[in-house]
């Protein structure tokens, strides 16, 4: 079993950055591959960047690469969203999440493939 919580969230102008954080609880946390996903109102869960267990591969949304950076601390059992150059329509919730099978070489971009979930935490960016 694996819990995920976010921090980091709030409101932003255009142009700025936040940093989010997903801290987990669980032994399986360091071979599992994360993802971050988000969801603005009225609209469905979008992918956002996800990370192999390693660290070593990463995929992101054609609508966020070059601006977010996903990371992730084993030692510390988190992962790390960095968002530069923010938008207003980066506006949503975000959430982490945890693939329980372990160490498989390709992170996930489906959401159907996570099994662990955060709460999520809100991004507002003004403009």
């Amino acid at each position: 079993q694996v819990q995920l919580v976010e921090s980091g969230g709030g409101l932003v102008q255009a142009g700025g950055s936040l940093r989010l954080s997903c801290a987990a609880s669980g032994r399986t946390f360091r071979t599992s591959a994360m993802g971050w996903f988000r969801q603005a109102p009225g609209k469905e869960r979008d992918f956002v960047a996800a990370i192999s267990w390693s660290g070593a591969i990463t995929y992101y949304a054609d609508s966020v690469k070059g601006r977010f950076t996903i990371s992730r601390d084993n030692a510390k059992n988190t992962v790390y969203l960095q968002m530069n150059s923010l938008k207003p329509e980066d506006t949503a919730v975000y959430y982490c999440a945890a693939d329980r099978t372990s160490l498989i070489a390709r992170p996930p971009i489906s959401e159907y493939e996570y099994d662990y979930w955060g709460q999520g935490t809100q991004v507002t960016v003004s403009s």
